[in-house]
């Protein structure tokens, strides 16, 4: 599913030819035939796609499309998030990706890193053990000719420890995720050359108090949701884990005109995990989901 040979090729233009041996064949390992059952037509999609006169019908069977919306020869995928909000709310924050090495965790289907790439990074390496995703890259490559962008079927785990390589390090929408969070942030900073810039966006708990909610079974109705931070915490955090020059760029309650489904997305999305009688609860009584931007430098 993987160009590898292109993939080899930008690698050692990064300075990263030693990933050959520590990085791919772990990803080899995750893409071998049967890794998913749907691979296989997965990969026939991608062959098919240059030249169909089916291009929109091809990508509907890569649903669902989380991230969004894409605009292709006149196919608009009209994703469950809009990522572009999200975008504008830190694009204008962050330091300037011009020449920039870029990593980005939980890259998804690469949204993001296009929108990184256009903001002038020389080199985008995006990480997301879901194949699906992976996938849907492929087949946006595929249609848009990017170049300069890699997603692996990998998580940051698999990555060289502290190999302190990128200028820009993206986390979004994974720290909620990871049972040990200073661990994670721990790993991002190992991603790092000195002086490089976090960008980290996370679920918060509202209050300024320095709480830790950590949720029985689901979370607006999510699994795997183990730490809501308030802020002050999740700046604790960040400065716990070494970084400095940590600066809360956004705070923004998620709605339903964010995230949404979507013909490309038809499955139950933020909605459905809202009370009926109160959106500003979830199903399981607690605060509707709030999202907290932050940028830091590992000095």
């Amino acid at each position: 599913m993987l160009d590898e040979d292109r993939l080899l090729a930008d690698l050692c233009a990064m300075g990263l030819a030693t990933w050959e041996d520590s990085v791919l064949p772990t990803v080899r390992n995750h893409l071998r035939e049967g890794a998913h059952g749907h691979l296989p037509r997965w990969q026939e999609i991608l062959t098919t796609l240059p030249g169909s006169n089916n291009v929109r019908e091809l990508l509907l069977e890569l649903a669902p499309w989380r991230k969004g919306p894409f605009e292709l020869n006149g196919i608009h995928i009209e994703a469950e998030w809009r990522s572009d909000l999200k975008w504008n709310r830190f694009s204008d924050h962050i330091e300037p990706l011009t020449n920039r090495r870029v990593l980005d965790v939980g890259a998804g289907n690469g949204w993001y890193a296009l929108r990184m790439r256009e903001a002038g990074a020389t080199w985008v390496i995006g990480v997301d053990p879901t194949l699906l995703f992976v996938a849907q890259f492929e087949a946006l490559r595929i249609l848009t000719g990017a170049t300069g962008i890699h997603i692996l079927p990998i998580g940051i785990e698999s990555l060289p420890a502290d190999c302190h390589t990128f200028d820009t390090t993206f986390s979004m929408g994974v720290l909620y995720h990871r049972r040990n969070p200073e661990e994670h942030l721990s790993q991002l900073k190992g991603t790092l050359r000195r002086g490089g810039q976090l960008v980290l966006e996370t679920l918060v708990y509202p209050g300024d108090d320095h709480t830790i909610v950590e949720p029985e079974h689901r979370y607006a109705r999510m699994r795997n949701v183990w730490h809501l931070p308030t802020v002050p915490t999740l700046l604790e955090w960040v400065g716990d884990a070494g970084f400095e020059n940590i600066d809360l760029v956004n705070v923004t309650t998620t709605t339903i005109e964010e995230q949404r489904t979507t013909d490309w997305m038809p499955y139950e999305s933020l909605a459905a995990a809202l009370d009926p009688n109160d959106p500003g609860t979830t199903v399981e009584g607690m605060p509707a989901p709030v999202r907290a931007i932050l940028t830091a430098n590992f000095p």
